[in-house]
């Protein structure tokens, strides 16, 4: 089977990987058991807010493993990097399972599962766009829309495996899945060979002259260019990530809405964020990365600004606005892998994504803990939103200035 064939089944095989290892976004369904059984086995009360720690952590340290895994992807292939990051990941979740303590899920959900993820995604996400030159946006978007999508399709399965077999087993019955999913995908994952490109494409001329084609990390680290773009992600993220973490009690605490409906928003969320990875990557393809990550900040800046309005029982105007910072956050995390490769180069792109990733941890932290900090002095949301929409503005702002320097770096 030549390469132009063989392309599609590595996408497919890295996007199930992908639907697997997002099932970390499936937390909220794994904490409040979690918290009811270390109850019983420490003898004093564990609530799932002293849980948040563990989630903290499995979030934090994935931009680790994203570049160390990157550097033997770029030149060893990702296969390896898929075994070693997916056994990680359903080893890390069986442990879950056994764990007894809040240090015990810390080292076995946030460490082990944690830094498998950021092995096993940032090998799935390069080497597909590798193979799609061509289309880097939509692979880009695609590939990361499964890892959203996870959120969708997990936590109601997980739910009903806890419901019927227990919070530990529930771990360690998905572990197992994961792990053997994970392990077959991975022999279907081969690396795309330097300098590929597909029967009849011709790489566009301006790449040829783009100031950062196939630039290692210490020369990326030398281009200005790194710097605004690292920086407009965490403003894009930021939003998105703080409603991911907040849209459940959210929906309950300002428009009233019920448990059901509030999980029912949460899904929505999730639906919007995996379909403007996809929408945004191709529109990105065709009209331009900066283009479409700009209209995506104004889409943002709305959506920002209806939650601000929003009020008891407007539950349509607050459907309507999550939709729209959903759709906006999966636009960010679907074009930036295929931007990243635009500006410095397929080559390199396992590294150099794994730290262009970090703006999206910085956004990871300082989103939630930012919401939640003003929730618990001031009892609203609304300030949060104007911090998101400040935020927002700067993006547009940031995404202006690159355009200059863009043209003034490869003039």
């Amino acid at each position: 089977m030549n390469l132009d064939k063989k392309r599609w089944i590595v996408l497919a095989a890295s996007c199930l990987i992908n639907l697997c290892i997002g099932s970390i976004y499936a937390w909220s369904v794994f904490s409040a058991p979690l918290a009811e059984k270390l109850t019983a086995l420490l003898g004093h009360a564990v609530t799932a807010a002293d849980l948040a720690i563990v989630f903290t952590v499995a979030n934090a340290v994935g931009p680790i493993t994203m570049i160390s895994g990157g550097f033997i992807n770029d030149r060893l292939g990702p296969r390896g990097v898929l075994l070693v990051g997916g056994s990680m990941f359903g080893v890390g979740m069986m442990l879950t399972g056994l764990a007894s303590s809040v240090g015990g899920l810390i080292v076995t959900y946030g460490l082990v599962l944690g830094l498998g993820l950021g092995m096993a995604y940032g090998a799935t996400i390069s080497n597909s766009v590798k193979f799609f030159p061509d289309k880097k946006g939509l692979v880009g978007g695609i590939a990361t829309a499964t890892y959203g999508l996870s959120s969708v399709i997990i936590p109601p399965i997980a739910n009903a495996i806890i419901q019927k077999a227990g919070i530990g087993n529930a771990f360690l019955i998905l572990g197992g899945v994961f792990l053997a999913v994970i392990l077959v995908c991975s022999f279907l994952v081969v690396k795309c060979p330097a300098g590929y490109a597909p029967e009849g494409y011709m790489p566009p001329v301006q790449a040829a002259r783009a100031g950062g084609m196939d630039k290692n990390w210490k020369q990326m680290l030398q281009d200005p260019v790194f710097y605004v773009m690292i920086v407009m992600l965490t403003c894009g993220a930021f939003s998105g990530l703080m409603m991911t973490s907040q849209a459940s009690p959210m929906a309950q605490k300002m428009v009233g809405m019920s448990v059901s409906l509030a999980a029912t928003a949460v899904s929505v969320l999730a639906l919007f964020n995996a379909a403007g990875r996809i929408v945004a990557g191709t529109l990105s393809d065709r009209f331009g990365r900066i283009a479409v990550l700009r209209g995506a900040f104004v889409l943002e800046i709305i959506g920002l600004g209806l939650l601000f309005v929003a009020g008891e029982g407007q539950t349509l105007l607050f459907m309507t606005a999550i939709s729209l910072i959903g759709l906006c956050f999966g636009a960010l995390m679907g074009v930036y892998p295929g931007f990243t490769a635009d500006r410095f180069g397929l080559r390199n792109n396992s590294v150099n994504y794994g730290i262009m990733f970090i703006g999206f941890a910085v956004a990871g932290y300082f989103g939630p803990t930012t919401c939640g900090r003003i929730l618990s002095r001031t009892g609203a949301y609304s300030s949060a939103f104007l911090v998101a929409m400040g935020l927002a503005l700067a993006g547009i702002v940031l995404s202006i200035f690159l355009v200059r320097l863009i043209r003034k770096t490869d003039d």
